[in-house]
């Protein structure tokens, strides 16, 4: 069995030759990313759904950083703000409505503790899954065979080594649940500031969701 069968079965790897030239596109393209004239929309738009497995009007700010791109899968209405990192070594599958801030770091690669294991060169990837409607606040760290449910909030900072449920405000180091999210929430923007008149018959209406879809 050759690396590259060794590495999309989840099994321990060695990053050969081979499995190095599976790298190039990525870097190809988030080299062609990165360099781009930030001004230019529609361009970037492009290179991001090409180097992305599957995306639907996915947008990212770059610098952006990934192993392959192919391992990526996103779903509608996606936003990843500057200087995010997917190593995705194994698959990294995110639901519709994800938006992450600044320096997120989603890491699907690993090495054995041991260090007599470690080198020998043989590493692994196992795969994360992110939900729908999920923020990911700045500086998050989200570590290799992680689940995160629907409907989440996690706070910045934060180092995600365990599953999140569905629902749920989590933050820390190693993250852990703070409170679930209920229908309350709804009529805050921050903390306990309400949404003025006009923006929650907006956001209790649904008009703006649609219009963005619409866009997108």
């Amino acid at each position: 069995m050759n690396n590259i069968e060794r590495r999309d079965r989840g099994m321990a790897y060695i990053s050969d030759d081979a499995v190095m030239e599976q790298q190039k596109r990525a870097r190809i393209l988030t080299q062609k990313l990165n360099t781009m004239d930030r001004s230019d929309f529609k361009g970037l738009g492009e290179v991001v759904k090409e180097l992305l497995g599957k995306s639907d009007g996915a947008w990212i700010n770059p610098p952006f950083y990934c192993d392959y791109g192919f391992n990526i899968e996103v779903g509608r209405n996606f936003f990843a703000n500057y200087n995010c990192t997917m190593l995705d070594v194994a698959k990294i599958t995110i639901g519709d409505n994800c938006f992450m801030a600044s320096n997120v770091a989603i890491y699907t690669a690993g090495h054995p503790i041991h260090p007599d294991s470690r080198n020998s060169m043989y590493e692994y990837g196992i795969p994360v899954t992110i939900g729908d409607n999920v923020w990911i606040g700045g500086n998050v760290v989200i570590c290799p065979g992680v689940s995160i449910g629907s409907n989440c909030v996690i706070g910045a900072g934060s180092v995600v080594t365990k599953d999140i449920p569905d629902w749920s405000v989590a933050a820390g180091n190693p993250c852990k649940v703070i409170r679930k999210i209920t229908d309350e929430d709804k009529r805050f923007y921050y903390k306990n500031i309400p949404f003025d008149e006009e923006a929650w018959e907006a956001v209790s209406s649904g008009e703006q969701a649609k219009a963005l879809g619409n866009s997108l």
